[in-house]
């Protein structure tokens, strides 16, 4: 155990070393995202911080862990989705483009032996997924990529989220006698630690899409290689649970793009970090308002892990019906609601 804790010590010093480094990086490669009306901040700021993050996690994962089948499907696909990243921080990808990179460091696990076999039948045994795994895992992976990437709209948000994801699945794949799993979550957590001291409102640095996009495949992958082959009942709800905010939020948002005849891919201010701004909190308040039902979330799923399967389906029911409430409550649903918002964030973002 105290080894264990050494690890992400390590990432994180890493971490926090390389950011000011990938700083001067991305302003000299005209990595910058400059604002417009439809982003929060105002002033153009570096946007491959990412890579520091990635830095981190894979240099202590290549020292300090033995190189295994399953470890090195994750580093290969971690480092494709990043050079994904990089490319598009620096020149710019097309949607579409950016979806095939995406599916191909995800069909990458597959031959590594990183792929969802069966799922758990809550009412009673094992459903084998046979070849459907495959489809499934390269599906999981690419939405959670995604899930993550669209909730990188506030300083620190997605990188916290990531944060407080992987030690939720650090203490769930310790429950389950996983500890190889909860060794690499938690060099996870070290290097996005170190990184936030510079992407925390006011930020320096931001993710980009380099970084955004690791930490959701890094997410979505170690959820398959860590929880989603437990034998316990809804053990399958687990990552879903751990990741609720980024993929509820990725699906209101595919949902009011369809209903509103917009482009799925084409970007809104609809977001639930958008909808806080507007309901009058601040830049940081709604970050750590997001910050809190995260840590809900996480506690939720380390309780699924050991209650029993009626235990669980009341404890998923209640949270459905909060979330649902709470969604309804700051506009997620549309209605009259949005006008007001929009003319509160946009004042908001003048006087910012």
């Amino acid at each position: 155990m105290p080894e264990l804790l050494l690890l992400p010590i390590f990432a994180f010093v890493l971490s926090l070393l390389v950011t000011p480094w990938v700083i001067r990086l991305a302003q000299r490669l005209g990595a910058v995202d400059q604002p417009d009306q439809r982003k929060v901040h105002c002033q153009p700021m570096p946007r491959l911080g990412g890579l520091a993050v990635y830095l981190g996690f894979a240099v202590t994962v290549l020292i300090t862990q033995p190189l295994t089948l399953p470890l090195a499907g994750l580093l290969l696909g971690a480092s494709l989705i990043v050079l994904l990243g990089v490319w598009d921080d620096v020149r710019g990808l097309s949607p579409w483009v950016k979806l095939a990179g995406q599916l191909l460091a995800a069909g990458s696990l597959i031959p590594f032996g990183i792929h969802v076999e069966f799922l758990t039948n809550p009412l009673g045994g094992i459903i084998y997924l046979g070849v459907l795994g495959v489809p499934l895992t390269v599906f999981w992976v690419v939405a959670v990529t995604n899930a993550v990437n669209l909730i990188d709209g506030l300083d620190g948000l997605a990188a916290g989220t990531a944060l407080i994801a992987s030690l939720t699945l650090a203490a769930v794949a310790f429950t389950l006698g996983n500890t190889a799993v909860v060794a690499v979550t938690l060099i996870l957590a070290g290097a996005i630690l170190g990184f936030l001291r510079y992407n925390f409102h006011p930020a320096r640095v931001f993710l980009g899409d380099t970084g955004s996009m690791f930490l959701g495949f890094a997410l979505g992958a170690l959820a398959v290689m860590g929880l989603s082959k437990g034998a316990t009942a809804l053990s399958v709800l687990i990552p879903i649970v751990i990741l609720g905010i980024p993929l509820t939020d990725t699906a209101f948002a595919v949902w009011r793009r369809f209903r509103n005849r917009k482009p799925i891919f084409g970007p809104d201010r609809g977001h639930l970090h958008h909808r806080l701004l507007g309901l009058g909190l601040t830049h940081r308040g709604a970050v750590l308002a997001l910050y809190g039902v995260n840590l809900v979330l996480a506690g939720s799923a380390v309780l699924l892990a050991v209650l029993s399967t009626a235990q669980a389906v009341l404890l998923l029911f209640i949270l459905a019906t909060l979330f649902l409430t709470a969604a309804n409550r700051v506009g997620v649903f549309g209605g009259a609601w949005r006008r007001g918002a929009e003319k509160a964030l946009e004042s908001k973002r003048s006087g910012a």
